[in-house]
């Protein structure tokens, strides 16, 4: 992620931990924190939404209030919400191999726009499925997510008269993805609670419990009581990807979790349901920017 202006203020030194570029918009400001020396809880806090990315490097995050004591790595993004304190470790930095990571703070009325605007496409609005509920978000981010952040960071360094719109546009899509992963957090969560179970959550069970089989779309449709275009509006309205991409996701997230448990790559490959050892090492390569036999040691 570069670009001649960003380049230029990145070089001036202030300080060698957190050192900090930021570029400022409508409702949002990003920010490119550069640290070039070990260090051990240091503080970070917002009083609006941070969305981080990590970019190089290894952070450890620790929040008390949720006794959350995690890694931090490249291809993650770590969400905080407002007036959230997190303390942060720096086990790898420095002055050659400085650790970077780029922050996004989103104003609480931009958020709440777009999910409105969210709710009422889906016609949902007393259900809030579109809802920021301000928890500890710690997630893998796909291609799309790291072509959205590589885009932003451009957008912010430019001076042109179109900036804020487009930075606007794309501040759009940020919320919407993260609004994505925290309702199908949510399903996930509320499909194990009968009272709570609905139409989509229904089918995200399903997709759960038959996670190595064949995805049977007529079924899901049947299980959701939606016609098959109904059913994939729906869906992809609510998470932002297709059902088959969706069960992909999750069998790539169970199985880097097998990986650090320490389980065969073979094992995991084909318990899981993918039909061949290249194919899954691509896709988790893709996923996660690690390969599989890397996630083990």
């Amino acid at each position: 992620m570069h670009t001649p202006r960003l380049d230029k203020k990145r070089q001036q030194l202030d300080v060698l931990i957190e050192n900090k570029v930021t570029f400022a918009a409508d409702n949002s400001e990003l920010s490119i924190y550069d640290t070039y020396e070990s260090a051990q809880k240091v503080a970070l806090h917002s009083d609006e939404l941070l969305f981080c990315a990590m970019l190089s490097g290894k952070k450890i995050m620790h929040v008390d209030s949720s006794q959350y004591h995690n890694a931090f790595l490249p291809h993650e993004s770590f969400v905080i919400a407002p007036k959230q304190k997190v303390l942060i470790d720096f086990p790898q930095a420095s002055l050659n191999t400085p650790t970077t990571c780029l922050a996004i703070e989103i104003s609480k009325e931009k958020i709440i726009a777009v999910s409105e605007a969210l709710n009422l496409q889906q016609r949902i609005a007393s259900d809030g499925l579109f809802e920021y509920t301000p928890d500890l978000v710690h997630t893998k981010h796909n291609a799309q997510t790291q072509q959205l952040l590589e885009r932003m960071v451009h957008l912010f360094s430019e001076q042109g008269a179109e900036r804020h719109y487009l930075i606007d546009l794309s501040l759009n899509e940020l919320i919407t993805r993260l609004l994505q992963q925290q309702s199908r957090d949510l399903l996930l969560a509320s499909s194990q609670t009968l009272q709570l179970k609905g139409k989509i959550s229904n089918a995200i069970e399903y997709i759960e419990s038959h996670l190595a089989e064949e995805l049977d779309i007529n079924e899901l449709c049947k299980i959701a009581c939606m016609s098959r275009s109904k059913f994939y509006q729906q869906f992809r309205l609510a998470f932002g990807t297709t059902p088959a991409l969706f069960q992909r996701q999750l069998r790539l997230q169970k199985a880097r979790s097998q990986l650090l448990k320490g389980k065969a790559i073979s094992s995991v490959c084909f318990d899981l349901g993918f039909n061949s050892a290249s194919h899954f090492s691509r896709l988790f390569k893709q996923a996660f920017g690690i390969a599989p036999r890397e996630c083990r040691h």
